[in-house]
Formats: C-alpha cells, sequence, structure tokens
C-alpha cells in the first residue's frame, strides 16, 4: 500500500481496517469463539430470515476482519445462513499454533472450520487476501464450495499499481519496524483516514459513527502484541504465493475451480487493479463480472446492496442448475 494522494499524506498505513460497526457483534449479529486442534477461530454470524436457507462463509482480506462483511450479511440474511470468519491473527481470532500465515496455512483454516462445522458446500466468499484463499478453498476442497464470490481477490499481477508495491513491501523483513518509526506521532485518527482513503472509492461516504468506531478498533488493534507480526508475515504469505508455480500458482488454481464465480471489481480500487477483471473472468471457467467503476476495494462495504443483487441472481441460476441436473 502506499501514499493517498491527499495533502500532508506521507505513507498509508499499509493494511485494511475499513469501518464495520462495533468491535463486538453488531446489532442482530452473534460472535462466538470456536477451538480446532493448533487454531481458535472468532466466527461472526447473522441468523437467517428463515430456516433451511443453505449457508455461506465469508472471508476477510488482509488486516481487515469478519466485520468487514457486516453490511452484505445483513442484505443477504433472507437468501443464505451467513457466519464469517475472523482468519488466524487478525480480528478476535488469535494467531495459529504454528505461526503459519501463509495463504496455505489460512486455506486449511477455512477447511478445518468447515469440516468440523459440517456446514458444506458453502457459498464462499472472499475479499482480497480473503479471494485468493478462497480461490484456493474452491480449488482444492470443491466438495466444500457451492459457489464463489470474489470481491477485488489478491490474484498475482505482473504489472501491480504503484499504489499496492508497499503492499508487497511489508514482507520484507523489518519493515513493519520502519513503518512504525516513521508513523510513531500519528493519531489513531489519522491512521483510520488513510486507509479509509486507500480501500474506499469514496471515503467522505463513511458515516462520522463509522468512522469513529474504525478508530476505537483500530487503537484495539494495536494493542496487540501480535498485531504487527500477523500482518506482516500473512503480507509475506501473498507474496510467496505470488512466486509459486505449477499446480500451487494461484491462477491455475483459478483454472480449477468448479464452483459458479461471481467476480466484483472497483474502478477506484488502488490496491488491486481494475484491469485484472478480464484476466479473472478468463481464468475462472463459470464466471460472471460485476463492475461498480465507483467503487474501491471494498465494494461490498461501499455498495452491499449491488453485491447483494449480483448473488442474488448467482444463487438463483444455480439453483435452476441444481434443478435441472438433479441436485435439488
Amino acid at each position: 500500500m502506499s501514499s493517498t494522494e491527499q495533502s500532508g499524506s506521507r505513507a498509508a498505513a499499509p493494511y485494511e481496517v475499513p469501518p464495520t460497526g462495533r468491535s463486538r457483534a453488531g446489532e442482530g449479529e452473534t460472535l462466538r469463539s470456536v477451538s480446532l486442534p493448533g487454531l481458535t477461530l472468532s466466527v461472526r454470524g447473522r441468523p437467517a430470515a428463515r430456516a433451511g436457507l443453505p449457508a455461506a462463509l465469508y472471508v476477510h482480506g488482509l488486516g481487515g476482519s469478519s466485520q468487514n462483511w457486516s453490511l452484505l450479511m445483513r442484505e443477504l440474511a433472507d437468501a443464505v445462513d451467513g457466519e464469517a470468519l475472523d482468519l488466524p491473527g487478525f480480528g478476535h481470532s488469535p494467531p495459529p499454533d504454528d505461526g503459519n500465515y501463509s495463504v496455505s496455512g489460512h486455506a486449511r483454516a477455512v477447511i478445518r472450520y468447515l469440516d468440523a462445522s459440517g456446514r458444506g458446500p458453502v457459498h464462499l466468499f472472499g475479499n482480497s487476501l480473503g479471494g485468493a484463499i478462497a480461490t484456493r478453498v474452491a480449488a482444492v476442497r470443491p466438495d466444500l464450495v457451492r459457489t464463489l464470490t470474489l470481491v477485488s481477490p489478491a490474484l498475482p499481477e505482473l504489472r501491480p499499481q504503484r499504489t499496492a508495491i508497499p503492499t508487497a513491501l511489508l514482507a520484507v523483513p523489518g519493515a513493519t519496524a520502519v513503518f512504525g518509526r516513521l508513523t510513531r506521532h500519528w493519531t489513531a485518527e489519522r491512521r483510520t483516514r488513510e486507509v479509509l482513503a486507500l480501500c474506499y472509492g469514496d471515503p467522505a461516504s463513511v458515516s462520522q459513527e463509522d468512522f469513529e468506531a474504525a478508530v476505537a478498533e483500530y487503537e484495539r488493534r494495536l494493542a496487540l502484541p501480535y498485531f504487527w507480526d500477523s500482518l506482516a508475515r500473512s503480507a509475506r504469505g501473498i507474496v510467496n504465493a505470488y512466486t509459486l508455480g505449477g499446480q500451487h500458482a494461484l491462477w491455475r488454481q483459478a483454472e480449477r475451480v468448479l464452483a459458479p464465480t461471481l467476480l466484483v471489481y472497483g474502478g477506484r480500487d488502488r490496491l488491486v487493479s481494475f484491469r485484472m477483471a478480464r484476466r479473472a473472468s478468463a481464468a475462472f471457467r463459470d464466471a460472471r463480472l460485476l463492475a461498480l467503476p465507483d467503487a474501491g476495494h471494498v465494494a461490498m462495504m461501499e455498495y452491499p446492496e449491488a453485491v447483494a443483487d449480483a448473488f442474488r441472481e448467482l444463487l438463483r441460476d444455480t439453483e435452476l442448475q441444481d434443478i435441472d441436473t438433479g441436485r435439488g
């Protein structure tokens, strides 16, 4: 991540913590802790509008949390029974026992939760890093994924945007310490504004209430002893995943995904180039595209209604296909 275009900005906070409401369960949500061998996951849920709805699972991006999905979960409560994970080391989930923050490590955490919960196959959602994780899950465990929805997925770019390069630099040992020294005088309010300018197409659309909640959440996370370590190691995991070849390459795995896929890209995304929409549409074998010209990196937060409508179309088409093939 990089400097914003705002006057006086020197360097944007190198992680994604957009405002998402309160740090604990929001209105109508539940929050619980799930213990699995080697890791503990915080799981945010929103009760479905009625019994019998299909299960959905939401996976956030680098430095984000399950709260990033609260708006979309609310929009889709009439269509799916949704849950959102805090990945190990993020949100309210403690670090994994093995310290593995690779894309594969995060994917294994998602798979282990789905296996343990018995909720699969789910409608799987992922944003940014979560999009790369969800792609890997769908490729290696197609039995767990009914549809795949990817919002600005972090898939390898040969020529990344200039504004995305500092994210990769987080993978360099000692980079977070340098950033910490450079920004030691920054207030939580300034850090939050920098992140909003980076992640949102229109940062001014954020309400004062949500901004204040984001600042409070930012302060909470900064106090965690593992905050910078989990961030740096996960950033390193993304960079390493970009360099893998053969069957483990993310684009190769995208080609293996069998699930119908909805791709969501924002025209004002400073982290994942809008031009990648074309390549992703060609890579996923059963893909459809939602292009939002004014959206930034977190379209599910800026335009939850539009993303929800596009997913409902995917869900209807998938259910009709299930009936035609005898799966429904």
